[in-house]
């Protein structure tokens, strides 16, 4: 069922096969608002809802007006969830006065949008799914002291209540709105309502009853329903979408259903994430109760499924008795991220039983497949993904089991322990593509929808129930009054049943998403106001708008090409002046401070630390002028008891290589040393869990983390300790937790990986900046991230595609120069590669690797944030935003003033000394997510050559103009 925005309720999903169940009255659940900077709240002024059915379908419409009280303009967010089937199929916004629609759009590409738009103070509004079945709608401007309209269109199949067909109305959201207005198209009398309203008055309105409610009527948490009478006939229905016809037949089924043999030997796949501290445990504890009474005496092999799945042992059941499972169960820690997947079938377990909310986010192989006769059974007390528990349950055999409260144990038991009537096999006559509802014919109704191939045809099903199996046939037409419902149905049962894996089909779902304007894990609904922005993001027009956003994309094609032919040459000019740098030679004495003045006054404004030269070439020609200007006071060397000597290697002079520079081979006898900084956070409970024997230090943090929960620096932490003491697998698990922390996060998730990587960790680090490239293909930083752990993995092919990706493609303007860090990464990576790569993509005026004798290369996890990178020689000379290149040819690039990095320092040719090395924190225009800014260096001797030695540190800033020492080169 559909429920609209915020409402949801997950009651009984499963019924009893064997007999009808009056389902579990709806717990409510409020939608919220999310508006941050309201002094007051932003409030729910009106909703009015519109009901139209057909059959067993029903469509609900609701016009919700929205009030900002506040003197300032904000954004708004708008969180719901939904319940299993529910589908958003329409949504629209207010501009200028009238409603415009919205189109579908591929989930990041809308984000990306919204946020870009945002910016600007333009009028966008965006409608995502987040996770499973929850929602996302994100309106902006809400105008100081005034309001804005989002109208929302869902379509359910109604359930069946005895001789009714049962709708549930959004009790939660209405209960929050001072006005409500409630119309039923169709209805002659008044309808029947059943739940929290009082006596409503109802009114002839058109073709149907309309009824006004006010704020209180809806408090009940059984919520409000309106109840249509059912027909008992086999009922077919047809609509049109483009120019195919589609149909849905609603048959009724007299359900009947057996007692089944449970198997002797049985899989227990328990979800053990920290999600699982959430679950209805005593619950899941008394439906297995039941199922191991059933089975009576078998053995049961226990799998927790976490970040990495682990072998919880095997257990004999004996007379139903399970009391040594129980026990393990009872003291099962939940802790890390989601893999549901990491598990291997074994050919003398007869069936599987999955208890999990179904919210995966670790790992990236699929769920494996059962053999025959084999089943998987979902079991579900709170199902944050039930779409895909049902249908990774219905493609192995079985079934999803869910319930809400000890109310609904009943029911799920009779569905676990029972064979209902269900669909053996689905074929068609002129009807192909179909797709039922469900595997399993509840409420003694089944819907079956496909598309027609021909004017009329016949739906032939084969049901197998306690009798035995049997065929329906059905014939069909393409005649008669055509719904909108129809098409939106078979689009939104085909996702369900793609969704057990949608990782693996994520194309698919992204294409039904964008063909049927549907909201799913891959596409996203949105609303733009300026036509220029359908053309200048490549986004379809609405109906009303197409005719000028063609005219617009007409011209705007042919200047695209004209652009990347530029950029691509405007990229070479720079990347030259960067090869004219790295092959000049500075001078390697001490730094004349008198002569530098004189030169400085002659150099005028190239050496302007109020603006520092915009590209390699203004900076090689500054090179060839003079030094910068200004002395710069001897830096003290920092002590070298509070750094950590953590790489010593030979690195050689730069000086001193073949003539290309290309094959990564250096001949000098230089060493260098990398010390790190010591960072050790001072909460109370770090200090407690330093102080705590190593094999005490994980029950430790999980005493604190109830404490801290939301707290990804806590996470980090821990996790940093945990490392520092060898408990490599324990520390993984604990910074898994980043990914079950918050839904799709991707700040969050690009520290996970950046951890990832410092630990080492190269195939978790390439899983997770997969996940943020998808989410956030608009910002090089996610490709960046993701090639440099593919690179540390051994994928040097992949790594330099997605480099090269970096640097030729056109950015937003505050992710200046990251080009040319690119470049510098991609050369490197072919360079020291074991074996050859294919470089024939890459245009040749961008091939030349430049090894470096030094290299410091910063990233951080906020965006609009301003970051910089200090390096401070031996000449006591600090190379930084307002000092880009130093006396011996230190050269930092652009400063990234408006989120993420890369900074980059290079030095080809290091003179013997201290180099020091650290982080500023120069300001924020963002709250960010980690209560800090996190900040990933690494540091790097003998860049681009088979000797390059490389460490990296993370490390968090938590105020403004915070500078923090990160540590220090020493050349010999």
């Amino acid at each position: 069922m559909i429920l609209a925005a915020g409402v949801a309720a997950l009651g009984i999903v499963v019924d009893s096969p064997a007999q009808h169940v009056r389902p579990e009255p709806a717990r409510t659940i409020p939608a919220w608002i999310e508006a941050p900077g309201a002094e007051t709240p932003v409030a729910l002024e009106r909703a009015e809802v519109e009901v139209a059915t057909v059959g067993g379908l029903a469509r609900t419409t609701l016009l919700l007006t929205l009030r900002n009280p506040n003197a300032r303009i904000l954004e708004g967010t708008l969180q719901f969830p939904l319940q299993p089937g529910q589908q958003v199929t329409a949504f629209a916004l207010d501009i200028d006065g009238a409603m415009r629609d919205a189109v579908p759009v591929p989930k990041q590409q809308g984000r990306q949008v919204f946020e870009s738009i945002e910016r600007r103070n333009v009028d966008p509004a965006l409608l995502e799914q987040t996770a499973g079945n929850h929602f996302r709608l994100r309106v902006y401007p809400l105008p100081a002291r005034g309001t804005r309209q989002v109208r929302l269109v869902l379509d359910e199949p109604m359930r069946r209540d005895g001789e009714h067909w049962r709708l549930a109305l959004p009790a939660g959201l209405l209960s929050a709105a001072s006005a409500v207005s409630l119309r039923v198209h169709g209805a002659t009398q008044a309808p029947i309502l059943d739940g929290a309203f009082n006596a409503p008055q109802w009114q002839r309105d058109g073709d149907g009853q309309r009824t006004a409610l006010q704020r209180g009527d809806a408090g009940s948490a059984a919520g409000l329903s309106v109840h249509f009478p059912a027909s008992a006939s086999v009922r077919a229905h047809v609509g049109q979408h483009g120019d195919v016809h589609y149909v849905l037949a609603e048959l009724p089924v007299a359900a009947t259903s057996k007692p089944r043999v449970i198997p002797r030997h049985v899989g227990l796949l328990w979800d053990a994430s920290a999600s699982g501290r959430k679950r209805d445990h005593a619950g899941e504890f008394a439906l297995l109760d039941r199922y191991f009474k059933a089975m009576g005496d078998g053995r049961v092999q226990l799998r927790l499924l976490r970040d990495r799945g682990m072998d919880g042992g095997s257990f004999q059941v004996r007379g139903g008795d399970w009391s040594e499972l129980r026990k393990a169960l009872s003291t099962t820690v939940y802790d890390g991220a989601t893999d549901l997947a990491d598990w291997t079938p074994a050919q003398d377990i007869g069936e599987y039983l999955l208890v999990s909310d179904g919210l995966r986010n670790y790992g990236m192989q699929s769920v494996p497949s059962l053999a025959a006769g084999q089943r998987l059974y979902a079991l579900a007390s709170t199902t944050a993904d039930a779409s895909r528990l049902a249908a990774l349950a219905e493609a192995r055999g079985g079934r999803m089991v869910a319930w809400q409260g000890r109310a609904g144990l009943d029911a799920a038991a009779q569905a676990l322990l029972s064979d209902g009537s269900h669909v053996v096999a689905l074929e068609g006559e002129g009807v192909d593509q179909l797709v039922a509802q469900s595997r399993w014919v509840d409420e003694g109704i089944l819907r079956v929808a496909g598309r027609l191939r021909e004017p009329a045809g016949t739906i032939i099903v084969t049901i197998q129930d306690a009798s035995g199996g049997r065929r329906i046939k059905l014939p069909v037409t393409s005649t008669g009054i055509a719904y909108p419902q129809v098409p939106q149905a078979w689009a939104t049962w085909s996702v369900a049943q793609l969704s057990a894996e949608p990782e693996r089909n994520r194309a698919a779902i992204a294409r039904l998403g964008s063909e049927f304007s549907l909201v799913t894990a891959g596409t996203s609904l949105l609303v733009l106001d300026d036509p220029a922005d359908y053309v200048r993001y490549d986004i379809p027009a609405p109906p009303e708008l197409q005719a000028q956003v063609a005219s617009l994309r007409a011209t705007q094609t042919q200047s695209r090409e004209a652009s990347r032919t530029q950029r691509l040459d405007a990229l070479s000019m720079d990347f030259a002046g960067r090869i004219a740098w790295w092959e000049r030679e500075f001078p390697k004495g001490a730094r004349p401070i008198v002569e530098a003045r004189k030169a400085a006054a002659g150099a005028g404004a190239l050496y302007s630390v109020a603006a520092p030269a915009s590209s390699a070439n203004e900076r090689a020609a500054a090179a060839s002028v003079a030094p910068p200007p200004a002395p710069v006071a001897e830096a003290p060397a920092a002590d070298a008891a509070t750094l950590d000597t953590v790489a010593v290697v030979g690195s050689g002079s730069a000086r001193e290589r073949d003539e290309d520079g290309a094959s990564g081979q250096s001949t000098g006898a230089r060493a260098a040393t990398i010390r790190l900084q010591s960072w050790e956070p001072d909460s109370p409970y770090a200090r407690r869990l330093r102080a705590a024997p190593t094999d005490q230090l994980y029950a430790l943090y999980l005493d604190e983390r109830d404490s801290r929960a939301a707290s990804t620096a806590f996470y980090l932490d821990v996790a940093g300790m945990l490392l520092q003491r060898d408990r490599r697998d324990e520390a993984l698990r604990v910074l898994s937790n980043l990914a079950e922390l918050e839904l799709e996060n991707r700040h969050v998730l690009r520290v996970l990986g950046y951890r990832l990587m410092q630990a080492k960790a190269y195939p978790l680090a390439v899983q997770v900046f997969r996940q943020v490239s998808e989410m956030a293909d608009e910002e090089p930083q996610s490709h960046r991230d993701l090639a440099l752990a593919l690179a540390a993995d051994g994928a040097r092919q992949e790594a330099i595609r997605h480099l090269y990706d970096v640097a030729t493609r056109q950015w937003d303007g505050r992710f200046a120069e990251i080009e040319l860090v690119a470049l510098n990464e991609l050369n490197q990576i072919v360079a020291t590669s074991p074996a050859q790569l294919d470089t024939g993509f890459i245009d040749p005026r961008l091939l030349k690797n430049m090894p470096l004798d030094l290299r410091v290369a910063l990233s951080w996890d906020s965006d609009n944030s301003d970051m910089d990178l200090w390096v401070t020689d031996p000449n006591g000379e600090k190379c930084y935003y307002s000092n880009t290149l130093t006396y011996q040819g230190g050269l930092i690039s652009d400063d990234f003033t408006g989120g993420y990095g890369p900074e980059e320092f290079v030095l080809r040719d290091a003179k013997p000394g201290k180099y020091r090395i650290e982080a500023h924190y120069f300001g924020d225009r963002q709250q960010v997510v980690t209560g800090a800014t996190t900040l990933s260096l690494r540091l790097s001797t003998a860049w681009g050559t088979r000797k390059q030695r490389d460490q990296t540190v993370t490390l968090r800033l938590s105020g403004k103009n915070e500078s923090v020492l990160v540590g220090e080169f020493e050349v010999e």
